[in-house]
């Protein structure tokens, strides 16, 4: 392969894995995500995972240390698995990537977290369909007066 060919090869694909990031931020030292690679160790696509509770986000373990991921990223990890390419837990120390945890698909899946739909309709979704319960409403909504429920009235409405 000639020098110029090899160049070509070695920006193509630096740039389809800058385009995995389009969308988001691009990576810093410190994050951990879980990454796709395909049989030769190419890149194929990534989520990040965080090391801190958030909205939106529940708590995994992977290789014993939690962190917390969306749902639609335990589905992605199943989803990749099928197509035969290897995930796993890799930390950016700013220099490359450093793995941290083999297979979390294995140790983590859409069942784990009580989500039975199917992991395509849970990343098409960006996350399960389960019905959140807000908390403020829920606790309105058991303070409301029920039909004939004079109890719950306020002592001034008599």
């Amino acid at each position: 392969m000639s020098v110029q060919n090899l160049l070509i090869a070695a920006s193509t694909i630096v740039l389809a894995s800058t385009d995995a990031f389009a969308g988001s931020e691009l990576p810093q030292a410190g994050d951990t995500y879980i990454i796709s690679r395909d049989g030769n160790r190419v890149f194929r696509g990534s989520h990040r995972i965080y090391n801190r509770r958030a909205d939106g986000l529940v708590e995994v373990q992977y290789c014993g240390r939690s962190y917390w991921v969306r749902y639609a990223t335990v589905a992605w990890t199943q989803l990749e698995v099928e197509q035969d390419f290897a995930v796993r837990v890799e930390y950016n120390w700013g220099k490359g990537w450093r793995p941290i945890c083999n297979h979390p698909e294995e140790q983590v899946s859409l069942k784990d977290l009580g989500v039975s739909e199917d992991p395509r309709v849970v990343v098409q979704n960006d996350g399960a369909s389960v019905q959140r319960v807000n908390r403020f409403a829920a606790i309105r909504e058991s303070f409301r007066p029920g039909s004939g429920d004079d109890a719950a009235q306020s002592f001034h409405s008599k």
